[in-house]
């Protein structure tokens, strides 16, 4: 399998896939009153048939190199996932979306995926621009957001790169706060991949 590791908690990012339709849908089922206030993201998988439509459309997403899906399981279960609904790059413009199950919010699992999402776009991508759609009345959301290094233009925020690197939390270019150096020094692992063509949406 093809996972990279959250932390000390067993939370795991993963590729998304078509496949996994059946254990997509029953976790939109848990996240569907959390998730249907703020984005229509789980409205759009609302049966087997629907769910895999809506890997499928992230599958080809990928294999065009426009967009990307990544579950979060903890534990063995999926709670929640991070996607890139935009992925631009000719114009290095990039959009991440986020969502959760209420049972696994308070564990900084979608902090913690996002900034791995955040890193290969401009580690590895060279994204110029990362940003994130977020209601004025989603507090949670924009606390995430402010928690990565965003700044907000209306309901728009967003992380900018200097010459295709960003400063998270202050720190130099590549710095980890421990003083090694290099994107892959202070984020190992970067997004599992196994192959650009082969991911879920």
């Amino acid at each position: 399998m093809f996972a990279i590791s959250l932390g000390d908690d067993k939370a795991e990012l993963r590729p998304l896939e078509v496949w996994q339709d059946e254990e997509f849908l029953a976790h939109m089922d848990r996240a569907r009153e959390l998730v249907d206030p703020w984005i229509p993201f789980a409205s759009f998988a609302t049966d087997r048939e629907s769910a895999r439509a809506l890997l499928r459309r992230y599958a080809e997403k990928q294999a065009a190199d426009t967009g990307r899906l990544y579950g979060i399981w903890l534990e063995g279960t999926l709670v929640g996932g991070v996607l890139f609904r935009i992925f631009d790059t000719a114009s290095g413009n990039c959009e991440i979306g986020v969502w959760l199950e209420p049972a696994a919010q308070g564990r900084g699992l979608i902090t913690r995926a996002a900034e791995r999402l955040i890193d290969w776009a401009v580690y590895e991508r060279g994204m110029h621009r990362v940003e994130w759609d977020a209601s004025a009345a989603n507090t949670r959301s924009i606390a995430v957001a402010k928690r990565l290094g965003m700044t907000s233009s209306t309901r728009a925020w967003s992380r900018h790169a200097e010459s295709t690197h960003l400063t998270p939390r202050g720190r130099p270019t590549g710095d980890d706060g421990n003083g090694q150096t290099g994107p892959k020094a202070r984020n190992p692992g970067f997004l599992p991949c196994p192959g650009r063509a082969s991911d879920a949406s």
